[in-house]
């Protein structure tokens, strides 16, 4: 059953994921040679070239030199990022790093630019990318979800930032917000380059997918509807050749039917639109809207997007992060903590989880009153030492 755009922001006030970020827009104008930069990287198949075209929807820090750059992942996918230079940079010393992306459906210019930009005000080397397929990262197929893909992404982006002269690479770590939180993780298991790792109003997207909204898991029989609405869109996008936009996360109603919808949000929100959908839609389609990410430009992902959660599970392996300590950032009033409680109590130590009064999933996207950066900052000084 296909959804009017009204109806659909219903069925996503339970089941969906955001990301946000805020600010005005600047122009960034580097001081240190992009030439210099290109030769203080040891990664083939990398490139660092002057951000010409600043479409940062947060509030510029113009005293953090940004560069773009590229890189591939295992897979050949061409991963776009920011590289954040912190103040006062020398070339000629090496500093600690930290990759960052999410949340699932958003882009760089977003909430990752946002903590990348904070995370270099203090002293870090830190790129923000798009995970592939989406934003200006590679692939074909667009807006697709992929847990392997996603967190290969994560990986990739460690090959680049350990290669380049000016990081220490015995001091890396990992942050992922949102959607992207359960990639993070899933990567520094088995990535010990990943020396730490933190989380920001965290997703399980492989539980958010497969399994739905927490106190609506799926019954045998509503799994079971789903997998053949994936396998009608399989077949549908393989008989035309064409992606068919559809929600990453499907409802199934009372009889047994299928909702899903092509638009992440409509024009205008009912009235009695659900809070927290108020709260995405507030950043996305407002305050932090951007015309490459998915949640903003109101366009749905791949309708095949789950078949990747259904395959794999993430996470099923974060105990082994352990004895390296792991971060989780969540809020009071978020509808997400569940999240965050179910793998804090599955985490060996060390583990820490902070839960910031007064804050809401959205709020910890770019509320800077709500997002604590400075205990951000501490975990990181502290273990990548």
């Amino acid at each position: 059953m296909k959804m009017n755009r009204k109806n659909s922001m219903l069925v996503m006030a339970a089941i969906m994921v955001g990301t946000m970020a805020f600010g005005s827009m600047g122009a960034v104008h580097a001081a240190t040679p992009t030439q210099a930069l290109v030769a203080a990287s040891q990664m083939k198949k990398a490139s660092i070239g002057n951000l010409d075209n600043d479409t940062r929807v947060f509030a510029v820090d113009k005293s953090i030199e940004v560069k773009n750059v590229r890189f591939q992942n295992r897979y050949g996918f061409d991963v776009a990022g920011h590289l954040y230079l912190p103040k006062d940079f020398d070339i000629h010393r090496q500093y600690k790093a930290v990759v960052i992306t999410g949340p699932f459906g958003a882009v760089k210019e977003q909430s990752s630019g946002l903590y990348a930009q904070e995370m270099a005000k203090r002293g870090f080397v830190a790129v923000a990318f798009d995970p592939s397929m989406t934003g200006e990262s590679g692939g074909v197929r667009r807006n697709m979800g992929s847990p392997e893909i996603f967190t290969e992404d994560y990986h990739a982006a460690v090959d680049f930032v350990t290669n380049l002269s000016f990081v220490n690479p015995e001091q890396v770590g990992a942050i992922g917000i949102c959607g992207l939180s359960g990639m993070a993780l899933t990567a520094a298991s088995n990535d010990t380059r990943i020396k730490a790792v933190a989380t920001s109003a965290m997703y399980d997207m492989s539980e958010s997918i497969s399994d739905h909204y927490d106190g609506a898991y799926y019954t045998p029989e509503q799994r079971l509807a789903v997998k053949k609405h994936l396998a009608k869109m399989r077949d549908e996008e393989a008989k035309t050749g064409k992606s068919i936009r559809g929600a990453h996360e499907l409802a199934v109603d009372a009889d047994g039917n299928v909702l899903t919808f092509d638009t992440m949000f409509p024009d205008v929100l009912p009235a009695d639109a659900n809070q927290v959908i108020k709260d995405f839609y507030g950043y996305y389609v407002t305050r932090a809207y951007h015309p490459r990410a998915i949640n903003s430009n109101t366009l749905a992902w791949d309708s095949t997007t789950p078949y990747g959660f259904f395959d794999f599970s993430l996470m099923d392996n974060i105990d082994e992060i352990s004895p390296r300590p792991v971060l989780l950032i969540t809020g009071d009033k978020a509808h997400s903590k569940y999240f965050s409680d179910n793998v804090y109590a599955k985490l060996k130590t060390p583990k820490e989880e902070i839960v910031v009064p007064d804050a809401t999933h959205v709020d910890l996207y770019d509320q800077m009153d709500k997002i604590p950066f400075n205990r951000l900052v501490a975990f990181f000084d502290e273990n990548l030492k």
